[in-house]
């Protein structure tokens, strides 16, 4: 499966996924430990690469980071017009 990137990343959403989890002094173990209750398995490495937009983020893992996060999907994808 090809996945495309968008300004040279692979995601638009891990700056504001890295910025919900540091406004609540969440580690990313942390955050990946609360992913896995809601059955989403990704681990420190993988919240690192999201991050930093080297990792595609599907649909149902945005999901799960808006809901454990406490903020929107529209807050977590952000406008892209400031993006670009």
């Amino acid at each position: 499966m090809k996945i495309y990137d968008y300004s040279g990343r692979a995601n638009i959403s891990g700056d504001r996924i890295h910025q919900a989890r540091t406004a609540q002094r969440l580690s990313q173990d942390v955050l990946a430990a609360k992913m896995q209750v809601y059955g989403v398995g990704l681990g420190r490495e993988a919240i690192s690469r999201i991050e930093t937009g080297d990792r595609f983020v599907t649909d149902y893992e945005l999901a799960i980071f808006a809901r454990v996060l406490g903020v929107s999907l529209v807050w977590l994808t952000g406008d892209l017009e400031q993006k670009e």
